[in-house]
């Protein structure tokens, strides 16, 4: 009997691309932590789906939204040979590229970076929060974006790595992070530059608590509208539910509110105060027991 397609499944294009499934519906995909990752659309594509393509045709990506929307996720689920590179202020040249380490017997081996066995194995690189990277560090990074595909690793007697096939550069941007600064020869390295933000109907269909996904909502809106600077993120919400579940709902509201910065705390105190009808204060310890 001949095999019969699945209302879920992908067809291929002629171009060997695989279609979106009827219906606009993607399966889950399992990241490598064993959480599942549903995908999005983008630009009529499921998202995995689309970077894949942009990886293929080595169009370089930068993601950006506020932290807890997903953008590592995505990246994860599209691509499982991930490296990845956590950026900060304080992430080196070295970090990147590779550095000498002393060995066993007292002697000194380089051990290459995350960049340099990325493009020696032909794998994806993430640069989570790339925008915290000094650009005088990231500057070591662009040669291999660029049409040479090459670095030269002066600290290593100044050996040229090339990059493999499938080798692939990917950011991630959290705009409103301290310290985030998205240069213009950053930029400039990543012709697509996709927003994230949170998919309050996923977090709807996860079962999370109505509840506390209209007061996302609301806050999101109210976020959007410059009348507050926090919203929860479906990483938040998902973290509600989990703390509704160990320790009740009025805990985990209570954990909602607590969590807010300050500077918005009383917006969100009263919000969340008329979506629940009583009286709400950040989670603290009561009187001893």
């Amino acid at each position: 009997m001949p095999h019969q397609q699945k209302p879920n499944d992908h067809t291929r294009n002629a171009d060997g691309f695989s279609n979106p499934p009827p219906g606009g519906r993607s399966e889950p995909i399992t990241r490598p932590n064993g959480q599942t990752y549903h995908p999005r659309a983008l630009a009529q594509l499921p998202d995995v789906e689309a970077l894949r393509r942009l990886r293929q045709a080595q169009v370089a990506v930068l993601l950006y939204g506020p932290p807890g929307t997903g953008k590592t996720s995505l990246i994860e689920a599209a691509f499982p040979d991930l490296i990845t590179v956590a950026g900060d202020g304080d992430t080196t040249v070295g970090d990147l590229i590779g550095e000498y380490t002393q060995d066993s017997n007292g002697g000194y081996e380089f051990i290459y970076g995350p960049l340099v066995t990325a493009m020696q194995e032909g794998r994806a690189l993430l640069l989570d929060d790339a925008t915290l990277i000094s650009p005088k560090v990231l500057a070591a990074l662009y040669p291999a974006m660029d049409g040479r595909r090459q670095i030269q690793v002066k600290a290593h007697k100044g050996e040229t790595i090339t990059a493999a096939d499938g080798f692939y550069v990917i950011a991630g941007h959290n705009p409103g992070v301290h310290g985030a600064v998205l240069t213009e020869a950053l930029s400039s390295r990543f012709s697509v530059q996709i927003q994230v933000g949170s998919d309050y109907d996923l977090a709807a269909a996860l079962k999370i608590n109505r509840t506390a996904v209209r007061i996302a909502r609301h806050l999101a809106a109210g976020q959007q509208a410059g009348d507050v600077g926090w919203a929860p993120q479906l990483r938040e919400l998902i973290a509600f539910q989990k703390i509704a579940d160990v320790l009740g709902t009025e805990a985990a509201f209570a954990n909602l509110v607590g969590i807010a910065p300050l500077e918005d705390r009383d917006t969100v105190t009263e919000i969340v105060t008329k979506a629940i009808g009583r009286p709400v204060s950040a989670l603290a310890l009561g009187r001893q027991l």
